[in-house]
């Protein structure tokens, strides 16, 4: 079974307690779950979710993907799977299927995310794609171990994988890099 709107509504709701200077931007998004329209789904228009995975090494390095259709270098993630039935367990899926990590070698942060934005993706008529609008929800890993390296990458959606220092890394992608690093372990 699918994730539902119920599911995806409560992880926003667990973020925006934990920062709650973001409830505006996050308007949008918080009124359309409240439709129920199976958000998990990538058919769902005009938004529907994707997940993100920061995954941080000896609090130095973050891992980055060169993603194939946007062209740009960003932290691995991707669309909601029928079989996910959590989503930060779609979020190691997206990072261990992009890196080619060994799941056993990521380690969740906290079950909220570090992150959600909600933000606008071009019409994509090769996929039968409008104008639509992500809900990526993004969570934060550590390695389990100090020398994990990138393995085979999912070449149909990944051209590159790599270690970067923070400071880059956050130069690259944005404010989400320090959220990473400074996340504190909450796993219940």
């Amino acid at each position: 079974m699918a994730i539902s709107d119920a599911v995806i509504a409560g992880t926003l709701a667990a973020y925006l307690e934990r920062f709650p200077d973001e409830v505006e931007q996050l308007s949008e998004p918080l009124r359309l779950l409240s439709e129920g329209r199976d958000f998990a789904s990538r058919r769902s228009f005009p938004m529907h979710v994707t997940v993100g995975a920061l995954l941080v090494r000896d609090d130095a390095e973050v891992l980055l993907i060169e993603h194939l259709a946007y062209g740009i270098t960003l932290q691995p993630g991707g669309h909601l799977e029928l079989t996910d039935l959590d989503l930060l367990d779609a979020a190691v899926r997206e990072l261990t299927e992009e890196t080619g990590l060994d799941p056993a070698d990521v380690v969740p942060v906290s079950v909220t995310p570090v992150y959600i934005e909600y933000g606008e993706v071009p019409a994509r008529p090769e996929k039968d794609e409008p104008a639509h609008h992500h809900l990526d929800l993004g969570f934060a890993f550590r390695t389990a171990h100090a020398n994990v390296d990138v393995g085979a990458l999912q070449e149909s959606e990944v051209t590159g994988a790599a270690w970067y220092p923070l400071a880059t890394a956050e130069r690259l992608v944005g404010w989400r890099i320090g959220r990473a690093v400074s996340a504190p372990a909450r796993l219940g």
